[in-house]
């Protein structure tokens, strides 16, 4: 659960500016609540508490604008296709800023391996980060985006060229190959929504 030390009457009026649905406080400590996508935020009278299944969908709001971000990406499935499921870490100097898993459907490993890749930068984009280290497990995908494989696959195709629209949100990227041990938060995320499900 996020907690952001701030001005809770500045923090009130950017929620208000992202179209956050604002209210009153449920309790004399609280002074307001806002909700915004699948998060719901509680001010007290010097932080911002953030709670919900996707706490950046307010976070990200309320966060410093710019910086660079270190993104992992990982796609499992279980048969190919079978059931599928992604997994992602954002993580900066301070830490985790944030993380996430969840069940694909029905899909091939590459499929859900562009998934997360997707899902990853969509969520370092909404926090507004400038620069983004990205690293990956799968050698196909990384060389695909990066150009130094072709993609055969049309759906796989078009897959990359939402990868690559994405990246150009940011003012520098990388995007890189490491092994399964660099990449085992992002493993992890995505075996336990398959496990979940």
């Amino acid at each position: 659960m996020p907690v952001i030390e701030c001005d809770v009457d500045e923090a009130r009026e950017a929620l208000a500016s992202a179209g956050a649905e604002l209210s009153e406080g449920k309790t004399h400590h609280e002074r307001w609540r806002a909700e915004r996508g699948d998060a719901v935020a509680v001010a007290y009278d010097d932080k911002v508490v953030i709670q919900g299944s996707s706490p950046q969908d307010i976070e990200a709001v309320l966060r410093d604008e710019g910086g660079r971000a270190y993104v992992y990406f990982d796609g499992a499935s279980r048969g190919n296709p079978g059931p599928a499921a992604i997994g992602w870490v954002i993580v900066t100097s301070d830490g985790i800023a944030a993380d996430g898993g969840e069940r694909i459907g029905r899909a091939t490993n590459n499929q859900a391996e562009y998934a997360a890749l997707v899902r990853a930068l969509e969520a370092a984009s909404d926090y507004g980060f400038d620069e983004v280290e990205v690293k990956g497990d799968s050698q196909l995908i990384v060389k695909q985006v990066t150009g130094a494989w072709d993609t055969n696959d049309p759906e796989l195709r078009e897959r990359r060229v939402r990868v690559r629209e994405l990246l150009e949100h940011f003012d520098d990227w990388s995007l890189d190959h490491v092994p399964r041990e660099v990449n085992e938060r992002a493993d992890e995320l995505a075996n336990e929504a398959l496990d979940d499900g």
